[in-house]
């Protein structure tokens, strides 16, 4: 099977399912990280509404990454225990952790989604017990063919999340304008929008952003500021010449 890249898309849906997907290649799930569905049949129903080569990225559930008292939790529906609670977040080798993941990928195998992006809070730092919680994690689960995305928002050097990325064999996932990659052989680039996700990009900054893209490389640049949509399109447009097609099998 093949693929062409760079893939360009947004984190979320904004248009219906079709409409979204006669316009771009790729989409990030986002329901996923803060509630996973509770029938894993309504995944497989989005899977059945797109185009076979369409492709779905996801983010794990935020049960694994991110700690109970982080904001993002007030969109959790899912009832637990203040036990399960204090078991969730930063990797932890807990039964919480644990079946989160389960969870997280059972909905990206009903997706078909070979993606998975773990993006950790600010407040995940650099520590010798996080570090120790992410060799835990990832070197126990089991992956097969997904490829595995990383997104550390705290204070991280690059010389600890290098070789991390090459011992646990993930992709450093990044804001382009904010950190560059330390895994430039597979790029996946997420478009925040600075604070509050508000800002517009200029055609000046996406030209720019045409140019940080690796040549021949498996790129993914993933839009998720309040102009996703038109942004992501005018993107699309700019990387029509640099597109390139690669057996996956490889």
């Amino acid at each position: 099977m093949d693929a062409t890249y760079p893939k360009v898309g947004c984190c979320g849906f904004r248009l219906t399912k079709r409409q979204y997907a006669e316009r771009f290649p790729v989409v990030e799930v986002q329901q996923t990280f803060y509630q996973p569905p509770k029938k894993i049949e309504t995944l497989k129903r989005w899977r059945a509404e797109v185009p076979e080569d369409f492709e779905f990225t996801l983010k794990a559930w935020q049960l694994i990454t991110h700690p109970y008292k982080s904001p993002t939790y007030r969109r959790l529906t899912t009832q637990l225990s203040q036990v399960e609670l204090e078991q969730c977040g930063s990797f932890q080798p807990t039964p919480m952790v644990k079946e989160a993941w389960q969870t997280t990928r059972a909905c990206a195998e009903a997706l078909s989604a070979k993606l998975i992006l773990f993006q950790c809070p600010a407040t995940f730092s650099p520590t010798l017990q996080n570090i120790t919680n992410m060799r835990r994690f990832f070197e126990s689960i089991k992956r097969d063919d997904m490829t595995l995305l990383w997104e550390p928002r705290g204070r991280w050097p690059d010389s600890v999340i290098e070789p991390l990325c090459r011992e646990l064999n993930l992709v450093h996932a990044v804001d382009p304008f904010l950190n560059r990659t330390v895994t430039p052989e597979f790029v996946y680039y997420r478009l925040h929008g600075g604070k509050d996700f508000k800002q517009i990009f200029s055609d000046t900054q996406l030209r720019e952003l045409v140019g940080r893209l690796p040549a021949c490389k498996p790129a993914y640049v993933m839009f998720n500021n309040i102009n996703m949509l038109e942004d992501a399109e005018r993107f699309q447009e700019l990387v029509q010449p640099l597109r390139f097609t690669q057996d996956l099998a490889l």
